[in-house]
């Protein structure tokens, strides 16, 4: 795959940088935003920096003008179909996936459904059910998803509010201390792994080198994704050439399934038995030049701007003709 450097005058128009927003992901928004705001004026264009919080209620009004607005944010509001269908709606381009990829990626579960339904192998889980005693859904969860376990939320990105329980008992207080919508997924022992992809105007999809992450105690958490020394990064990923193919493949077609549009990331566990089994999709992967997408990009060689110039042209797309 090629990706040709920006000219001059190929966005004439200013370009909306929208970041931040209301949700947990909120410090990583505002990483993405203000690095690729950088880069962008680098790159000699014009950019406006819109923080989805700030200026929810005036976002139409401050679109006004604008080219096309490049998503830099993360969470939920942003990633999950519902900026995306405001952006729709007034007909001002976008970066990213449409609607549909974005809303059903950003739900675990339905993400895990449609995958699955492409051959795709993935971690056994099940919704907790909020009106039941965590007591009582946890025995369920033991049952049906054995330990230890993962306890997470249905809908939210970066690994927050991610909990490994080891007895019925963590599996309960995860359950009861959850403010918002959870589920149980099977703890899988092996390597985490990312997979990036990059999606050319014809449809065609490049996957970059994938990205093993290393952290401490075994869970890539929220705290080991942002604490230095948490976490050693490898890539390419120290995996067999048929470990990587059997990636590749899978990769491709939970891309292709949800079906997102541009580029994505698509987070696995490689166990010495299952192979390859499929977590969750990030339709908008955090854009920080030391984040897990431009990582790989590196290695591929691409440049942080070339990264960024493939991301813009994204957004030149027939939404009419995208989910």
């Amino acid at each position: 795959m090629e990706i040709e450097a920006l000219v001059p005058g190929e966005f004439a128009a200013p370009v909306a940088v929208v970041t931040g927003g209301w949700s947990r992901e909120r410090d990583r928004s505002l990483l993405s935003g203000s690095t690729v705001t950088g880069a962008l004026r680098d790159l000699g264009i014009e950019t406006r920096v819109l923080d989805l919080e700030e200026g929810q209620k005036s976002l139409v009004a401050q679109l006004q003008g604008v080219e096309l607005a490049f998503l830099a944010i993360a969470g939920r509001g942003a990633e999950d179909g519902r900026l995306q269908g405001l952006l729709e709606s007034i007909g001002v381009p976008y970066t990213g996936s449409g609607v549909f990829a974005s809303a059903a990626g950003m739900h675990k579960t339905t993400a895990k459904d449609i995958v699955a339904a492409w051959g795709v192998t993935v971690a056994a889980d099940t919704r907790i059910a909020p009106e039941a005693p965590p007591e009582i859904e946890a025995r369920r969860v033991v049952e049906q998803c054995g330990l230890p376990v993962i306890v997470k939320p249905v809908s939210e990105g970066g690994s927050i509010g991610l909990a490994l329980a080891r007895t019925s008992e963590e599996v309960a207080t995860a359950i009861r201390e959850a403010d918002v919508p959870v589920m149980a997924e099977e703890y899988i022992s092996g390597r985490s792994v990312s997979v990036g992809i990059l999606q050319d105007p014809d449809g065609g999809l490049h996957i970059l080198p994938p990205l093993e992450t290393e952290a401490a105690g075994g869970v890539y958490s929220y705290a080991a994704k942002r604490q230095p020394g948490l976490t050693a990064y490898h890539c390419p990923a120290r995996l067999s050439e048929a470990v990587l193919q059997d990636l590749e493949v899978a990769a491709r077609r939970a891309h292709l399934a949800l079906p997102c549009h541009g580029y994505s990331r698509h987070d696995f566990v490689v166990g010495p038995e299952k192979g390859p089994v499929w977590l969750e999709v990030n339709t908008l992967p955090g854009l920080s030049r030391e984040g897990n997408l431009a990582r790989m990009a590196e290695a591929d060689g691409f440049s942080y701007e070339q990264l960024l110039a493939h991301i813009l042209r994204t957004a030149r797309t027939d939404r009419s003709l995208q989910p």
